[in-house]
């Protein structure tokens, strides 16, 4: 991250900028108190969930590129399921809107997996078209089925306010009500203790992770490899949809497509500088958060640099990331000297040993 940083400072410096300037703008903005810590927490919630999504493909041998197709997907049917269930009670349909964001993530999640582990079709291509196919099925149903009368914004009506997630600046004190951080940041956090407890305390974790490190290895151990692809994919969709409980529930109220920036694709290099664990997707979501937030201030107050500098530093650190070698590589541990064997002292041979260890003819 240091060289990220140098890097992008000579950058600054041959824009025409003061590295040191544009720094303090970008962490101060990110950084203060209410509004940039909250936004920066809110920023941070999508990524959190993509990065978890993306780091449970990884440990399972995966590469999910299909992240940004599953949260469209658990967006679109979270906001159905709150237009449609307008009638529920509060306490019914909140919990059922949280469901569906999840089962409908799982459920495109697990298209791919399928396709791997029954015809072998590989999860990057797959997840890719996906992409495609969600997108354009959310846009249509939304332009045609969902969208109200005479709205020129490509959205559906707005959810129940039973579905509604509350604010945390309803809930803490000095953090105003107006910033969108809400519930879905705990959510984040409660998934990532999950994820951390599925993949590192857990039987069926274990033999995700045996299956990612070595299918040949796993298989012969006797797990089945195209049940923990399969599950894999769902779980990731999953995490994936826990978009929409941010997106949809607590900030727009509503489904409106183009809203993601970015987040499914953000997610694999969150879950690349996080080295796919939990607690290292938790602090990359923390820092491309603060980035996204201090962006734009960057790109209002500086006078050469713009808000793209963060996509620079983003790529400056996952290249630094890439780049990184072990101090110490692991060496092929040696076995140790066999012991010699201590002679067995000569037992006087009785007749009975003789004759059995004698030729049969003699």
């Amino acid at each position: 991250m240091l060289a990220a940083l140098a890097a992008g400072a000579l950058l600054i410096a041959a824009v025409g900028d003061d590295p040191v300037a544009v720094y303090g703008l970008l962490l101060g903005s990110a950084l203060s108190w209410p509004d940039g810590i909250g936004y920066t927490l809110f920023y941070a919630t999508p990524l959190i969930f993509t990065g978890l999504a993306v780091a449970v493909a990884f440990r399972a041998g995966l590469f999910n590129i299909g992240a940004e197709g599953q949260l469209y997907v658990a967006a679109f049917a979270t906001a159905w399921i709150g237009v449609a269930g307008a009638g529920l009670p509060g306490w019914l349909l909140a919990p059922l809107a949280w469901l569906t964001a999840a089962a409908a993530g799982a459920a495109w999640g697990a298209v791919p997996g399928v396709l791997k582990a029954r015809f072998g079709a590989h999860e990057v291509i797959t997840t890719i078209m996906l992409n495609f196919i969600a997108v354009g099925l959310a846009a249509y149903l939304a332009e045609t089925r969902f969208r109200q009368a005479g709205d020129a914004i490509l959205e559906t009506a707005p959810i129940a306010a039973g579905a509604r997630v509350a604010r945390l600046g309803q809930l803490l004190p000095g953090l105003p009500s107006r910033i969108p951080l809400n519930l879905a940041f705990l959510a984040a956090l409660a998934a990532c203790a999950l994820v951390y407890l599925l993949l590192w305390r857990t039987r069926w974790g274990y033999e995700l992770r045996a299956t990612g490190a070595s299918p040949e290895a796993a298989a012969y151990g006797g797990i089945a490899g195209g049940r923990v692809v399969v599950a894999a994919m769902a779980i990731s969709g999953a995490l994936a949809g826990g978009v929409a409980i941010n997106d949809v529930l607590g900030y727009r109220y509503r489904y409106y497509h183009g809203f993601s920036a970015g987040y499914g694709f953000t997610g694999i290099a969150v879950a690349l500088l996080g080295r796919n664990h939990p607690a290292g997707v938790l602090l990359a979501a923390l820092l491309f958060g603060a980035m996204e937030r201090g962006g734009l201030f960057v790109g209002i107050f500086s006078d050469h640099v713009s808000r793209d500098l963060v996509l620079v530093l983003q790529g400056l650190m996952i290249l630094a990331v890439a780049m990184q070698r072990r101090r110490w590589a692991p060496t092929t541990p040696t076995m140790p000297a066999t012991p010699a064997t201590p002679e067995t002292p000569e037992t006087p041979e009785t007749p009975e040993i003789i004759a059995a260890q004698e030729p049969s003819g003699r």
